[in-house]
């Protein structure tokens, strides 16, 4: 009876190994298992991760190369559009001081004409609308300093940075546009009055200041001459223009828009047209384009 009870142990003991054993090698089974599956995964991400490289890479390899083409294209463009504004006779018709009484009715010939010019303005309150207008028919307002103050603006590179800047916050105010940053000196960058407010060397001073600025500046090749009388001869105004315009491919015309000048104002169709007759076209202001400068400072 005790033999029989020591075998039952026994063989229940051995049952219990083998349930350990059996147990242990499921075990080791299933974490190799899990492991084999673990390590076929992440080979199979690391496949799926090298081909979304391999994709980035070739998608990068394409878009250098397209920006090559376009670079290409637009350098090719941009020497195009050089040859043959170079090779085309344009005329820029620039209109000082203004506005004044004069402006609509120039406004009203250039819309006839379908023509855009440059309106280098000074500071009126009063005439706040013609801003609004010139800027609506999509002409170019530029600078021409707020005041045209000789003695204030001539003083210092600092009172005639600030008189710009007003003309500017002025300018935006009304139009809603940000500032060419095309700027006229009043007189001309080689104007002599300015020796007596700021010294011999205040224009190359201020011009390096505006130079600094951000300002692109234009004197003119082409004078109408309405500025050598207080109301020039309307022939006179337009005989200068086409004359001297006849030698020059890129006439940069001053003329001027002050209540006095009705004759430019009566001469503007003529220049226009004997301007056409000559084979320009016409055109506004820009940074783009080469600006005829009297004072040059490195």
């Amino acid at each position: 009876m005790r033999n029989s009870k020591m075998k039952k142990k026994r063989s229940l003991a051995l049952f219990f190994v083998k349930i350990f054993i059996l147990t242990l090698c499921i075990s080791s089974y299933v974490q190799a298992a899990v492991g084999e599956a673990t390590v076929v995964r992440g080979e199979n991400e690391n496949v799926i991760l090298l081909q979304q490289i391999s994709q980035i890479e070739s998608h990068n390899k394409q878009l250098k190369l397209e920006n090559k083409n376009l670079q290409s294209g637009i350098k090719k463009i941009e020497t195009s559009y050089k040859k043959n504004i170079s090779n085309t006779k344009i005329a820029y018709l620039t209109f000082d001081d203004g506005p004044s009484k004069n402006t609509s009715e120039l406004l009203r010939i250039l819309k006839k004409y379908n023509i855009k010019a440059t309106f280098f303005v000074n500071g009126h309150p009063k005439l706040r609308g013609l801003y609004k207008q010139i800027s609506d028919d999509g002409h170019a307002l530029a600078n021409h300093t707020y005041s045209h103050d000789y003695k204030n603006i001539y003083v210092s590179p600092n009172n005639f940075n600030k008189d710009v800047k007003k003309l500017d916050t002025f300018i935006t105010e009304i139009t809603g546009k940000e500032p060419t940053h095309i700027l006229r000196y009043p007189g001309g960058s080689n104007n002599n009055i300015s020796v007596h407010y700021g010294g011999m060397n205040i224009m190359s001073t201020v011009i390096k200041q505006m130079n600094v600025e951000g300002y692109k500046y234009f004197d003119w090749n082409v004078d109408s001459s309405d500025a050598s009388a207080y109301r020039q001869n309307k022939d006179i105004i337009v005989q200068a223009v086409l004359n001297q315009s006849r030698i020059i491919k890129h006439p940069i015309i001053l003329m001027h828009d002050l209540d006095p000048k009705t004759t430019t104002v009566e001469a503007l169709p003529e220049i226009i047209e004997g301007l056409k007759n000559q084979g320009f076209i016409f055109d506004m202001l820009s940074n783009n384009i080469y600006a005829p400068q009297f004072t040059v400072v490195k």
